[in-house]
């Protein structure tokens, strides 16, 4: 399991990030992305917690821990502001919270995540064929999840990903320790979300890729 979507008590999360981290390792995981809600108000906090926390640990544990952000209900045209200042302050990750069907999502933040060039759009509920079309021109993954609620769209998601071309990745969304998956886990939501046995391949090469790139940079 590879997951670039996780919380920590820095905003709604219940746990430590070395709490997060013990459990997801325990739990099979290679790769992680701690990747906690921030505005323009808390990324600098957030991002120097994270990339401290990284340092510390990068020798000492057989995980990767990537720092990023999850950019939340932000105006959205402020979202390619708040894009460009988690990446000059050391987010190796940037995600935006989708317009989830489940919440009262700002209108237009898909677009303006896509048009940002985040990294992933995070349970982006009813997306538009347009923006789907979008997100494949310009690499970026969109979200299966396993949190409840965001979930319901997942097959709406996954439908449009497929007929567009665009890269589909899986993630938890996680907040407390019973958010934590499996691999089976992982493959029957994707199987759920009506994707076939070459789509589960292709999610996780995907996942593998965006690693590579990431750690890269």
């Amino acid at each position: 399991m590879i997951d670039f979507h996780m919380h920590t008590f820095f905003s709604d999360g219940e746990l430590l990030p070395s709490e997060l981290m013990q459990r997801a390792k325990t739990n099979g995981y290679t790769a992680m992305a701690m990747t906690d809600h921030a505005d323009n108000s808390n990324i600098a906090d957030l991002l120097a917690k994270y990339i401290e926390f990284t340092k510390v640990n990068e020798n000492y544990s057989d995980i990767i821990v990537i720092p990023g952000v999850e950019i939340t209900h932000v105006v959205p045209s402020l979202i390619s502001l708040c894009v460009q200042e988690s990446r000059k302050l050391g987010a190796k990750i940037v995600g935006v919270h989708g317009e989830t069907i489940v919440e009262p999502v700002p209108e237009g933040t898909n677009r303006a995540a896509i048009e940002a060039g985040v990294d992933f759009l995070a349970h982006p509920g009813l997306i538009s064929e347009d923006d789907v079309r979008l997100a494949a021109q310009k690499g970026v993954c969109l979200e299966l999840t396993t949190r409840r609620g965001h979930s319901l769209s997942n097959g709406h998601v996954a439908k449009l990903a497929k007929k567009y071309g665009a890269k589909l990745i899986l993630n938890t969304d996680s907040h407390s320790p019973s958010d934590l998956i499996s691999d089976s886990f992982r493959d029957k939501v994707i199987f759920g979300a009506g994707l076939d046995s070459d789509d589960l391949k292709q999610i996780i090469k995907n996942s593998q890729e965006l690693i590579s790139k990431l750690l890269n940079k």
